[in-house]
C-alpha cells in the first residue's frame, strides 16, 4: 500500500471531520482540529493513499510528556496497517521532541485499538470510571515510557 504520512493541512479538515465522524459517537469538531493546528506544542499528521486522507493523528506536548489525542483510520482503511504506521511516526516525533512518556485515553470496548497500543509497548495506567459520556463507558489510560 502506498501511503504518505505528512503534516495536516487545512484541506483536509472537511476529510478529517467526516472520518471523525464515522469513528466516534462524541466526535471533535473542526474547530478543534483548527485549534490544534495553531499550537506550536501539537503535531498533526494525515495518512493519504492515492491523494485522499484515509486517517491521521493528533499529538501534543507538555514538558517531557506526550498525549496521543486522537488515532484514526476511515472505517474503510482499518486492519491494513495505517494504524500502526501512524502510531510508529507519532512515538518517533515523540522520541524527536525529546518526551519521555507517551500518555493516551481508549474506550474500554475498543478492543483493536488496546491491541494495537499494547503491541507498541504500551502498558494500562489507570482505569477512569464512566469517562465517556456518549456512550458512557470507562477510559483505559495507558503509558509507554520512551528510553533509548
Amino acid at each position: 500500500m502506498n501511503l504518505e504520512l505528512r503534516p495536516m493541512r487545512e484541506s483536509d479538515l472537511p476529510r478529517i471531520v467526516q472520518i471523525e465522524g464515522r469513528s466516534f459517537a462524541a466526535p471533535w469538531s473542526e474547530s478543534t482540529f483548527r485549534g490544534l493546528m495553531r499550537r506550536p506544542s501539537a503535531c498533526l499528521i494525515a495518512a493519504e493513499r492515492a491523494g485522499k486522507v484515509v486517517g491521521f493523528f493528533a499529538m501534543w506536548f507538555a514538558s517531557d510528556e506526550a498525549e496521543l489525542g486522537d488515532l484514526v483510520v476511515h472505517p474503510s482503511y482499518r486492519r491494513k496497517g495505517i494504524g500502526g504506521k501512524l502510531l510508529t511516526y507519532a512515538l518517533r516525533e515523540a522520541r524527536q521532541r525529546a518526551a519521555r512518556t507517551v500518555v493516551l485515553e481508549v474506550r474500554a470496548s475498543n478492543d483493536a485499538a488496546k491491541a494495537l497500543y499494547e503491541a507498541a509497548g504500551f502498558s494500562i495506567l489507570t482505569v477512569r470510571k464512566g469517562y465517556y459520556s456518549t456512550p458512557k463507558e470507562d477510559a483505559i489510560v495507558m503509558r509507554l515510557e520512551l528510553v533509548e
